[in-house]
C-alpha cells in the first residue's frame, strides 16, 4: 500500500471542519447533505492511473483513526471540544463505500486521459469531515502522477523568505494551506521553515498557527480556524434565508460562547452580512472578528471599520482576518492600509504557501489545481453562496434567483 496517499491523521485536516462537525452534532445530527466537487481549471487531466490510485487511496480512508495522545492533545489545546464531542471523534469511522462516489470521465480521443467526478452524500455530521483531506489527496496524486515537472529544491528557502518579509513586516499570519497542498511534504516543509523564521525574526507579529490540527500538533502550533461557508450556507438552507446570517451566528454561539467567534462575511455578499450584523449590537460586541474571503480586501477594512463605529465599538479591539488568495505582497499593502486605518488584521495564506512551485524545465508556474468541494443540500434542500466575487457563486440558478430576490441583490 506504499502508493497510497492517505492522510497521515484523521487530524490532517483544517480545524474548522472539526469545529463545525461539533456544531452539527449539537443542532442538525439527524441532517443529511450532498456535496458537490468542481474542478474550475478545465486544463487540468487525469490520467486512468492517477484515478485508479486515487480510488484506491479513498477506499482505504477507513484505517484513519483518531489515537489516544492525538485525543488528549486535543483536549489540553482545545477546550471548546467536549468530552462528548471528543469521545465521538475517538469512535469516528470514515466510510468510503457508503458516502463517496468517485467516476472518471474519459476523453473519447484516447479513454486514458479525463476528468474525475466526486459525489459525496450522508449524514452531516459524518460526512462533514470529507471535503479536506479528498482535495489534499487528489492534489498529491494529481501532481505524482500526472503534472510531474516539478521537484521541492528550494521550498524551504522559499517559506523561510516569506514567512521572514511578513514577520519584518509585524503582521500576524497563519498557514491555511492545506486543501490545495503540493503534498503533505510540501506542507510540512513549509510549516516547519516558517516556525523556524518566527524563532529567527524579531518582530511585533507572529506566526500565530496552522489550520492543520496534525501539523500544529506536530510543531506544537496553535491550530487555526473557526467557521466556514459550509455553516452559513446549511443553516440558511434549513431555516430560511431571510435571517440567515444571524440564525447561523447564534447557533453557533450557542456552541462556542466565548471563542471562534469570528464571523465569515461573504455567504451572502458582505452587503447583506453588515446589515444583519449591525442589526444586534450586543452580538457585534461579544464576536471578536470577521474575515474576509471574496471582494474587494482593500474596500473590505473601511467598511468593517464604519460597522463597528457605527455601533459604538472601538475597531481597533476587533479582529479582521483577511483569507482570499493572499500572497506576501498583498498581505503587506493591506497591513499599512491596516496601520492607517488603525485596524487589528491577521493574514491566513494558503495555496501561496503549500503550492508555489515552478517547472523544473523552463521555471514556469506550475499551477495548483483550481478545485472546490461545497455542500450541495441539506435534507433535500439545494444549498447556495452568494460570494463577493461573481464568478464564485455555487448552487443552482433558480435558488441564486431566489435568493437575491430575498436579500434584493442585483440578479
Amino acid at each position: 500500500m506504499s502508493h497510497l496517499h492517505l492522510p497521515r491523521s484523521l487530524l490532517d485536516t483544517d480545524l474548522y471542519k472539526l469545529t463545525m462537525q461539533q456544531a452539527v452534532l449539537r443542532h442538525f445530527p439527524n441532517t443529511r447533505v450532498s456535496y458537490k466537487f468542481t474542478l474550475r481549471d478545465k486544463t487540468a487531466v487525469f490520467t486512468q492511473l492517477a484515478f485508479r490510485v486515487f480510488q484506491e487511496t479513498v477506499d482505504h480512508f477507513d484505517q484513519l483513526v483518531l489515537t489516544e495522545t492525538e485525543q488528549a492533545w486535543l483536549k489540553q489545546t482545545c477546550p471548546y471540544f467536549s468530552t462528548e464531542y471528543l469521545s465521538y471523534l475517538r469512535d469516528y469511522r470514515f466510510k468510503p463505500a457508503e458516502q463517496v462516489h468517485i467516476e472518471f470521465v474519459p476523453y473519447a480521443t484516447d479513454g486514458e486521459t479525463g476528468t474525475i467526478e466526486i459525489d459525496i452524500a450522508g449524514p452531516w455530521a459524518e460526512t462533514i469531515l470529507w471535503e479536506v483531506p479528498l482535495m489534499a489527496c487528489l492534489s498529491e496524486i494529481y501532481f505524482q502522477y500526472v503534472a510531474t515537472d516539478w521537484n521541492y529544491d528550494g521550498q524551504q528557502a522559499l517559506a523561510y523568505e516569506k514567512g521572514k518579509a511578513l514577520l519584518q513586516a509585524d503582521c500576524v499570519f497563519s498557514e491555511f494551506g492545506i486543501r490545495r497542498r503540493r503534498s503533505f511534504e510540501a506542507q510540512d516543509i513549509v510549516v516547519e521553515a516558517l516556525v523556524q523564521a518566527s524563532k529567527d525574526i524579531p518582530s511585533k507579529g507572529k506566526l500565530s498557527g496552522t489550520s492543520n490540527v496534525h501539523l500544529a500538533h506536530k510543531y506544537d502550533l496553535t491550530p487555526i480556524g473557526t467557521i466556514a461557508h459550509e455553516w452559513f450556507m446549511g443553516v440558511a438552507a434549513l431555516r430560511g434565508y431571510k435571517n440567515a446570517n444571524s440564525v447561523a451566528m447564534d447557533l453557533w454561539e450557542n456552541v462556542y460562547h466565548d471563542s471562534l467567534l469570528i464571523a465569515l462575511t461573504d455567504t451572502f455578499s458582505s452587503q447583506v452580512f453588515f446589515e444583519s450584523f449591525a442589526s444586534d449590537r450586543e452580538r457585534a460586541v461579544r464576536w471578536q472578528g470577521v474575515r474576509q474571503d471574496s471582494g474587494d480586501p482593500f474596500v473590505f477594512g473601511a467598511r468593517a471599520k464604519a460597522v463597528w463605529q457605527s455601533l459604538g465599538i472601538e475597531p481597533s479591539k476587533k479582529m479582521i482576518i483577511y483569507s482570499d488568495a493572499l500572497d506576501v505582497e498583498k498581505a503587506l499593502r493591506l497591513k499599512e492600509q491596516a496601520n492607517e486605518l488603525e485596524l487589528n488584521v491577521s493574514f491566513g495564506i494558503g495555496t501561496f504557501f503549500t503550492n508555489d512551485f515552478r517547472k523544473t524545465e523552463n521555471e514556469e508556474k506550475s499551477s495548483a489545481l483550481n478545485m472546490v468541494i461545497k455542500i450541495s443540500s441539506v435534507d433535500g434542500l439545494p444549498c447556495v453562496k452568494i460570494s463577493d466575487d461573481l464568478n464564485k457563486n455555487t448552487g443552482t440558478l433558480e435558488t441564486i434567483q431566489l435568493v437575491k430576490k430575498i436579500y434584493n441583490l442585483p440578479s
